[in-house]
């Protein structure tokens, strides 16, 4: 044998001695010694197989959120979602709604690409500040789905005037973009 293939040997046999052994059949194992650290719970892992658009507020301005749902939401699914307002794991990180006491909202149906959203009568405080956003998080929320372009919305039938990002009043179908100057990216 020359050198070079006693070398090649030698080296073959120095690591399959130095491996882990294998076992013809599986074996217990005990754990070391804990304490292990127990993970957090999971509320941070979203689940559902479709994703909806639902819009919040943080510092007076309205900020899109993503969550997980089990099935596509109908149009009254998605504003009954936005109306419950934020999840306690939203509310953490400064989210709220400005819904509450200013918009009642009882419905939405779809006629074409329009949302039309039934508001019931007067809030007890009408006429507040944070009614620009409450009307802005139901016409972006709903405008984020693929099947509404715009939204209007109604008092006992009739065309309602609602306020948009620039103050003025519209009786006219509302989108995203009359409340642009108040969308903040995520």
């Amino acid at each position: 044998m020359n050198r070079r293939h006693l070398l090649a040997v030698g080296l073959v046999a120095l690591l399959s001695g130095c491996g882990i052994p294998t076992d013809d059949a599986p074996r217990a194992v005990q754990p070391p010694r804990g304490p292990f650290p127990t993970p957090a719970p999971a509320e941070t892992a979203p689940v559902g197989l479709a994703t909806e658009t639902l819009c919040l507020v943080r510092d007076n301005r309205i900020v899109p959120v993503l969550r997980r749902v089990d099935r596509t939401p109908t149009i009254e699914d998605h504003l009954r979602h936005l109306l419950a307002g934020p999840t306690e794991a939203e509310r953490d990180t400064d989210l709220t709604s400005a819904l509450p006491g200013a918009v009642n909202a009882a419905g939405a149906t779809l006629t074409g690409t329009q949302a039309r959203v039934a508001v019931d009568g007067p809030a007890d405080d009408a006429g507040r500040s944070d009614e620009v956003l409450a009307f802005g998080q139901i016409v972006c929320t709903l405008t984020s789905r693929d099947d509404v372009t715009s939204v209007s919305f109604l008092r006992d039938g009739r065309p309602l005037g609602v306020p948009r990002a620039d103050g003025s009043l519209s009786e006219q179908p509302l989108s995203r973009t009359d409340y642009a100057p108040l969308i903040s990216p995520r």
